[in-house]
């Protein structure tokens, strides 16, 4: 009776220690999940601004925009 008694409560213990590494795997997991997810959209934000504002990237639009008008012009 005594060693059904100690086999329950070793298989308790071990239940309980795996759950307990399984939740700090996963709340570890579920926070670099959400930390790359952040810094991810900051980088394509940062990015996507940078183009927005970028003098050269407007000049080469308008060069290209003349560039077409002349040629649909003088066909």
């Amino acid at each position: 009776m005594a060693w059904t008694a100690v086999g329950v409560v070793a298989v308790v213990a071990v239940g309980w220690i795996a759950i307990a590494l399984l939740k700090a795997l996963l709340g570890v997991a579920v926070y670099l999940i959400v930390g790359a997810a952040v810094i991810g959209g900051g980088v394509y934000l940062y990015q996507k601004g940078k183009r927005a504002i970028s003098r050269d990237q407007r000049l080469r639009n308008r060069i290209e925009a003349a560039t077409t008008t002349y040629r649909q012009r003088n066909r």
